[in-house]
């Protein structure tokens, strides 16, 4: 009975949140200086120091010679190879996108806080059906369009590469549709009176076939790497690239889609944008499994096929629990 009511004065507490759409920002406006209990999460998902890994970097990797010649694009496959395989995560530099695109997508968003709602993001498809400008944040407007516009450019390269390191024609990702949909979701973390509480995001993974992830200077995103948490330091005109849980399971775990969270601060506000590659979800009912290209008797398929669509619908029912909804597809 008891835990029924702190159920019950939960879902009270966080509705009561909800109809102020105020947001986080607008409690750090109020100058609050303990968090609710709402935004409390569960002793053992808390940072703990002695389990990070702070001497361990993930790859950064540069793209200025990627078109150059082709053992300039073959060393560079090599990389990414190499870092989707063992750790899920690398950083681009110069990656096309122009630095004052980066600038003014992060300015926006900052400016567009007032205006959010409780999960202080911005969320909306920019591909293959984008949303007409008047449906966009006035402040951050033209800046989220001029971003997606290279951020498709920066994923066509990206998957040709990926493609590549597989073995295969630089042309298979993107024949499967693996970018015909981009999911950008802008975040604005204020900065938090008890981060030790508290987290900024949940331990997951991303259901999406590839994340690309613009992040300010603040920090505070750690990958899990060997059951250790590394931080993702922020690298000026960096982005971040990780694997999704669909991009794992079509080439069969030979790329691994890795654990993240992010982690509170009392700095701030932190700014983020993630731009998660997929097909559609809402049209598609096209079946994917691990690709035939790269299963044999020796290598079976490990997971069974599936939908992204079905997928996704798991995935966001069982929520960011800390669990691999992956898990549930393997046989």
């Amino acid at each position: 009975m008891a835990k029924n009511s702190i159920e019950f004065d939960r879902y009270i507490e966080r509705k009561a949140f909800d109809n102020t759409k105020d947001g986080v920002k607008g409690l750090i406006d109020a100058k609050i200086t303990e968090i609710p209990r709402i935004f409390h999460v569960p002793q053992d998902t808390l940072p703990d120091k002695k389990h990070s890994v702070s001497d361990l970097e993930i790859p950064t990797i540069d793209f200025a010679s990627v078109n150059v010649d082709t053992p300039s694009r073959e060393a560079i496959v090599e990389k990414v190879k190499y870092a989707v395989e063992n750790c899920g995560f690398f950083q681009v530099i110069n990656h096309g996108v122009p630095l004052n695109v980066l600038e003014e997508i992060k300015d926006g968003v900052r400016s567009s806080s007032p205006s959010l709602t409780w999960r202080d993001s911005i969320s909306c498809y920019m591909a293959p059906d984008p949303p007409t400008p008047e449906e966009l944040p006035e402040t951050c407007r033209d800046a989220m369009i001029e971003y997606s516009k290279h951020v498709l450019s920066l994923g066509d390269l990206l998957f040709e590469l990926l493609s590549e390191a597989l073995g295969l024609k630089s042309e298979i990702l993107k024949s499967m549709d693996c970018l015909k949909s981009l999911l950008m979701i802008c975040h604005y973390y204020p900065p938090c009176p008890q981060p030790d509480l508290t987290l900024g995001i949940s331990k997951h993974s991303d259901n999406s076939f590839l994340t690309v992830l613009l992040q300010d200077n603040i920090g505070g995103l750690q990958i899990l790497h060997q059951d250790s948490w590394v931080d993702v330091s922020p690298l000026p005109g960096a982005l971040v690239v990780n694997i999704g849980d669909f991009l794992q399971l079509i080439t069969n775990d030979k790329f691994i889609s890795v654990e993240h969270r992010v982690l509170a601060n009392t700095r701030g506000p932190r700014i983020s944008v993630a731009s998660f590659f997929s097909s559609s979800i809402r049209e598609n009912s096209t079946v994917y499994g691990p690709m035939k290209e790269l299963v044999s008797e020796e290598n079976p398929p490990k997971y069974r096929d599936t939908t992204l669509r079905e997928y996704s619908e798991g995935y966001f029912k069982k929520g960011l629990d800390g669990t691999s909804h992956l898990s549930n597809f393997r046989l």
